[in-house]
């Protein structure tokens, strides 16, 4: 289910999507989260045994612009979720958390156990959000649930509005890249595949309620994220420093020991060859 909405182009979704289902069985129901009737019809259709709630209004910075766009969907949309999941019987829901929630953490790297009551961006408050309500319907109802706190993913088919694809866009066409800050902020880059994994062996983790990091465990400064991706294009970047911008957390960083305990999960694509990966993808991509 996805509403195909303009956050980005919707083209571009529908192509994401062409080559998912060129890979297997797969259908798209245009479907907005937060349309109760909507949803439960294709529940009704299917009778799905697990759910993968992947679906949000992302990013911080937007989510200042629009708070309440945000709040709708990535509260109402998991609340109606887990409602369908309740109605329906569904047997596992796992839920797409975010390292944003840790807000501006006082000690790293982030623990699940770590206090989460200072978020500093609608985004991140939403996500929070939605982790306790999945813990309500695990409570009330029996609901088996997994949050998975992904920190910044990227590789083939990210987000166009994110560093990563951003800046490769802007430095292959000659264009400066927005610098925020002195360079030294830090994200805890995590690869696709490794997110994947991760996913996959929550599938088959049984639990009535359980929250996993997943993440790189090496967080990677700006600075040193520019250039790695000069020396992946080829090409040097041209920098527009700015200040550091309202909702940004100077560092994300996960513990993985709980997820790599009890899930078996290790990342395995270091930074430098998921770069190289991405920047041929989008090569490739640009070159049809």
């Amino acid at each position: 289910m996805d509403d195909l909405n303009d956050f980005y182009s919707p083209a571009a979704k529908r192509a994401n999507i062409a080559t998912v289902q060129s890979a297997g069985s797969a259908e798209l129901h245009e479907v907005d989260i937060r349309n109760p009737d909507a949803v439960d019809r294709v529940f009704e259709n299917y009778k799905p045994t697990v759910v993968f709630h992947l679906a949000a209004r992302a990013g911080v910075r937007p989510s200042l612009e629009q708070p309440l766009l945000y709040e709708e969907t990535n509260v109402r949309g998991t609340t109606v979720l887990l409602e369908a999941a309740r109605k329906f019987a569904v047997r596992k829901f796992l839920f797409a958390s975010s390292s944003s929630i840790y807000g501006i953490a006082n000690q790293v790297p982030f623990l699940e156990s770590d206090s989460v009551n200072l978020p500093v961006s609608p985004y991140a408050a939403t996500k929070i959000a939605g982790e306790k309500l999945c813990f309500t319907w695990s409570h009330l109802y029996g609901l088996p649930v997994i949050c998975l706190r992904f920190f910044t993913v990227y590789g083939p088919r990210q987000r166009p509005d994110l560093a990563i694809h951003k800046f490769t866009q802007l430095i292959e066409e000659g264009r400066p890249i927005p610098f925020f800050g002195d360079g030294f902020s830090g994200r805890d880059y995590t690869y696709i595949d490794d997110i994947l994994d991760g996913l996959t062996a929550a599938l088959y983790y049984e639990s009535r309620y359980e929250i996993f990091n997943l993440g790189n465990s090496h967080p990677v400064r700006l600075g040193e994220l520019v250039e790695t991706l000069e020396a992946a294009l080829g090409r040097k970047a041209s920098i527009n420093r700015q200040p550091d911008q309202l909702g940004d957390v100077p560092i994300t960083y996960a513990d993985i020991s709980k997820a790599a305990r009890l899930l078996g999960f290790r990342p395995k694509v270091l930074f430098p060859e998921g770069i190289a990966r991405f920047v041929r993808w989008y090569r490739e991509r640009e070159a049809v």
